[in-house]
């Protein structure tokens, strides 16, 4: 029998609740079916994150995977003892926890280009935080892109059969406009297009959305469409894709919610993330395409509203880790 990947479980920002959402993923049923989860982080934290969130599952603290038993009812950390308790505080943004996000996203990196686990899998880390201890990345996907050494990637957002990648992510709106250029648009039309087949889907049907209302009205509310954005889509057919588009962003979600597409590729962030957001808040799950590794993530925040309450919802991390399982089982066929 083949045995199940093993993921990496990032901490993120302690100050948060992502160990507290970690702690309740890893002590279903369904995911420990589907993997062999490792986490990567504090155990101290952990083990107040378990008594927060009111389980009596044990922490056990290793320093290797070799060292790991994937025992179902204990949950394993490769501890890297970066969190002084004593100084955590819940809901505040701190250099200390920025640093530990850090490190944790750092080794995980460090053992899936190793080929030690099949795929990462991250809790949301705090940009500030991140920031304040000096690492000056605007968020994981630039991170994972400077420690892979890799330059092309993008943000794919899952949601069951709703999915969306972003043409750009973290920059600026006036900054967006200058991304939506022929070669980036073919670029991640390409990204998603393969991703979507190791996803188990032979034949994906995609649809690139415009950047104007309308998808410019044929140049009367812009150019970009005509300029830059019709091009790619030929570009794109002609590679073998099958491609729709531009199509007015106020209808091409529906129309993948109504199962025209298996995918959207957006303009901008917020283009692709609202409807995302506003269809399934907890249950999407970011993914970084690009990266020589599999990166899922959970697609909201650190939660620092309900940090240290016990009450934060794990479903997104839940839907990661099985997104993050199944993509490694098909890479590893």
């Amino acid at each position: 029998m083949k045995e199940k990947p093993i993921l990496g479980v990032t901490m993120g920002d302690a100050s948060g609740a992502g160990p507290e959402i970690v702690v309740k993923a890893l002590t279903q049923s369904q995911v420990r079916g589907l993997c062999r989860p490792i986490v990567i982080g504090d155990a101290a934290a952990f083990r107040q994150a378990a008594r927060i969130v009111g389980s009596s599952v044990p922490i056990r603290a290793i320093h290797r995977v070799s060292e790991a038993t994937f025992d179902a009812d204990v949950i394993e950390v490769i501890d890297l003892h970066n969190i002084d308790l004593s100084r955590l505080e819940y809901a505040k943004v701190d250099a200390m926890t920025g640093q530990a996000a850090y490190e944790c996203v750092v080794k995980a990196v460090e053992l899936a280009l190793a080929g030690e686990i099949a795929a990462i899998v991250t809790s949301a880390l705090h940009k500030e935080a991140l920031n304040l201890a000096g690492h000056h990345f605007a968020g994981h996907t630039e991170l994972l892109a400077h420690l892979c050494g890799v330059k092309s990637v993008t943000m794919l957002l899952v949601a069951g059969d709703f999915r969306v990648s972003h043409v750009s992510t973290h920059i600026p709106l006036r900054e967006a406009i200058h991304w939506v250029k022929k070669e980036r648009i073919v670029e991640v039309t390409r990204l998603t297009h393969d991703a979507l087949q190791r996803l188990g889907i032979a034949q994906p049907r995609l649809a690139v959305a415009g950047l104007n209302p309308h998808a410019g009205e044929s140049g009367l509310f812009g150019d970009e469409e005509e300029r830059e954005i019709r091009p790619a889509v030929e570009v794109a057919r002609a590679q073998g894709m099958d491609v729709s588009g531009p199509i007015s962003p106020d209808t091409v979600f529906y129309r993948m919610k109504e199962g025209q597409f298996d995918a959207v590729v957006a303009m901008y962030h917020d283009q692709g993330h609202i409807p995302v957001k506003v269809l399934a808040f907890e249950q999407g799950v970011n993914v970084t395409l690009g990266l020589p590794i599999i990166r899922t993530s959970v697609d909201h925040g650190t939660a620092f509203d309900k940090a240290g309450k016990g009450t934060a919802q794990p479903t997104s991390m839940i839907e990661a880790l099985k997104l993050a399982a199944r993509m490694a089982s098909t890479v590893s066929r």
